[in-house]
């Protein structure tokens, strides 16, 4: 409950937010262990992920997601450096409520995306992530459709999706549109 991963965050991303589902992993494949004693970074380690090619195809695109949530510790709190467990000689930091800890290597937050793209930080990540609002849209709407009727998608489900993510792109990608506009749909009514 200390430790952040960006595999994890990644995926998140790209399930959630991008409704992108990425593909399991190998299964002789093992979790990185991260080093604890501040010796090398999580992306020192996810670098030697990418050195092997099978593991390689699917970090390119999980990882980057992760690494632009860095910044960001297990409970939501911004951090500009990880956490050691001993003195590394980069001093120490005061938490919320007068503990102090002792700091780690400094969060890179910035990466490649698969496509080329590059960001800095979470802000820059953010601004890529915008610029396709109807991916957004459309797996926030794959995902309100699947709880509000409790089923699956199905195929003839796609035009209905389509339907909400235009509906939202008339008025900005409001959220309430959106839910207006499901609660309204044959589907919600219907399934």
């Amino acid at each position: 409950g200390t430790l952040t991963s960006p595999i994890v965050r990644g995926k998140f991303v790209l399930e959630r937010i991008l409704g992108q589902e990425p593909p399991p992993p190998p299964p002789n494949i093992t979790a990185i262990e991260p080093d604890i004693r501040g010796a090398t970074t999580i992306r020192e380690q996810l670098a030697k992920h990418q050195e092997i090619q099978s593991c390689a195809a699917c970090h390119k695109h999980i990882d980057p997601p992760g690494f632009a949530l860095e910044c960001f510790d297990v409970i939501g709190g911004y951090r500009t450096n990880y956490r050691a467990t001993a003195n590394s000689g980069r001093g120490r930091e005061m938490l919320p409520g007068g503990r102090l800890v002792w700091l780690g290597p400094a969060v890179e937050q910035g990466a490649v995306l698969a496509d080329g793209r590059a960001f800095q930080d979470t802000a820059q990540f953010k601004k890529l992530l915008l610029q396709d609002p109807d991916q957004i849209a459309r797996s926030l709407a794959e995902k309100l459709l699947i709880y509000s009727t409790g089923a699956e998608l199905q195929f003839a489900d796609r035009a209905v999706v389509e339907e909400l993510v235009a509906a939202a792109r008339r008025d900005e990608y409001r959220i309430r549109t959106l839910l207006h506009a499901l609660v309204q749909s044959t589907t919600f009514r219907h399934k």
